[in-house]
């Protein structure tokens, strides 16, 4: 249905700062029209509110293991092949914790709340991360389509259930010698260095089966599409079905090409088949629509952070 190659205009339009504005006043405009949003919120929209995986952060909480093990990022770190289940978990136990139950550094997806809260919303994201509901977003308005952090689940997996890991988490860190701060935050006494193993009773293990545990994250045949993840798929088809025919905006949010299908494809196509549907890509280098439907979208090229706030003050002018 679509070009092969989408077309670059929408990008290169709003690469000199007056057309951007316009852009912004443009959707602000259109955010004040519409019926509902259906928000789609990819990996950018994270990185934005500082949750990165490299760089000070990652060297702040993972720099043991990266003089043993030389790598450079939290996520190569979570494919690594770790002798013992003890020391997997000590890794996964950081990891865990500062993107899932720590605050975001910065406040981008509360301005994105701020933005919709008033409005008839659902929110699609291939995101783990659990930001939408720290921010204040109705968790019945929300579909993790990929897994959450909070979750463990069977790695073979024996049955179709998972499981909230807060307090499993916080005692394996705990047991690495960090204390969790009154705001959430990680420390070290001082003079103590991180132990990089947890205790062999806080690993894991499925209570049906006796199999490790594994993360509630999509990865290969063996993720769990537990109930919550079917009701909230559920959520969504129904809020499309009952909004269809009306002024939708599909707003897409820092999505890349990793998964576009889930996304960026459905949009596309929603966009172009109902009649009132608008489409608008807020990205960073990526922000364009093709052709078939760039007479009905608004793509802005930028940090999605600066973005959403440049549409809060044009909101308060």
């Amino acid at each position: 249905m679509f070009s092969k190659i989408a077309t670059m205009r929408s990008t290169d339009a709003y690469w000199d700062l007056s057309e951007r504005k316009n852009g912004i006043s443009r959707l602000r405009e259109a955010l004040d029209k519409a019926d509902a949003v259906v928000i789609g919120a990819g990996a950018g929209l994270s990185t934005s509110a500082g949750f990165v995986y490299t760089g000070e952060r990652f060297d702040r909480y993972f720099h043991d293991f990266a003089e043993k093990y030389h790598f450079r990022d939290m996520y190569s770190g979570g494919f690594h092949p770790y002798d013992t289940l003890e020391e997997q978990w000590a890794y996964w136990s950081r990891y865990i914790y500062i993107n899932r139950y720590m605050e975001a550094p910065k406040p981008v997806y509360h301005k994105l709340y701020d933005l919709v809260k008033d409005k008839e919303y659902f929110v699609l994201t291939t995101n783990v991360d659990h930001c939408f509901q720290k921010a204040g977003f109705d968790k019945k308005r929300l579909f993790y389509t990929q897994g959450d952090y909070g979750l463990f689940q069977c790695s073979r997996p024996c049955h179709q259930n998972t499981y909230d890991n807060e307090t499993v988490v916080r005692e394996m860190i705990e047991a690495q010698g960090y204390v969790i701060d009154a705001d959430g935050t990680l420390s070290l006494p001082k003079g103590i260095s991180p132990e990089m193993m947890v205790p062999s009773d806080l690993v894991p293990h499925c209570p049906k089966c006796g199999e490790p545990m594994s993360m509630n994250l999509r990865a290969d045949h063996t993720f769990v599409e537990d109930e919550g993840w079917h009701m909230a798929s559920e959520r969504h088809a129904e809020f499309l079905h009952r909004h269809q025919g009306r002024k939708v905006m599909f707003l897409e949010a820092a999505v890349g090409f990793n998964t576009p299908a889930i996304i960026k494809y459905s949009f596309w196509r929603m966009a172009h088949e109902w009649k009132d549907a608008m489409y608008v890509c807020l990205n960073y280098g990526e922000a364009y629509a093709p052709d078939e439907i760039l007479e009905k979208s608004i793509c802005i090229n930028g940090d999605i952070g600066e973005i959403l706030y440049q549409l809060s003050k044009e909101g308060r002018n």
